[in-house]
């Protein structure tokens, strides 16, 4: 089931958050810093402007008990960029660019890797009208393609 990706997104594997995060999901939820909050049944998903905001974010994470790099690939969390895609190596996760009858655009969204759904989730409070999906560059078709195990210059 994709989630939402707009401007730089942390993206946390919801496994590693019941196993590792002190206190759990609801842990994590009550820490979210805006109201970009999205998830589905394998990962969650918060969304920032700027680079400064993304490592903040993934420090506080990181002090919590999760790993965003092992050996040089994303383990508990990525950093996902609308305009670049996964920022680092992880062979769990993949993105990719969806049209979206429903909100009436493509959207750009990352699921769980082997996840066949094609149910959107966003912020209760998002619409596409006005959004960064709708005013903002996407990734290229073909880099979304293969973007599951590319590495590109990070942000973090």
């Amino acid at each position: 089931m994709p989630v939402l990706i707009e401007a730089i997104s942390v993206v946390v594997r919801k496994d590693a958050i019941k196993a590792k995060f002190p206190g759990g999901w609801p842990a994590l939820v009550a820490g979210v810093p805006n109201r970009t909050l999205c998830h589905d049944e394998d990962i969650a998903r918060v969304g920032f402007m700027s680079p400064e905001d993304v490592r903040s974010y993934v420090d506080g994470l990181e002090c919590s008990g999760l790993q965003y790099l092992v050996d040089g690939e994303a383990h508990d969390l990525a950093v996902v960029d609308q305009e670049v895609g996964i920022l680092v190596s992880v062979g769990w996760l993949e993105i990719a660019a969806l049209p979206n009858e429903e909100v009436g655009g493509t959207v750009m969204a990352c699921r769980l890797y082997g996840s066949d759904s094609k149910e959107l989730f966003a912020p209760a409070h998002w619409k596409f009208a006005g959004s960064m999906s709708q005013n903002g560059r996407l990734v290229s078709a073909e880099a979304a393609g293969g973007v599951r195990n590319s590495v590109c210059e990070a942000v973090y």
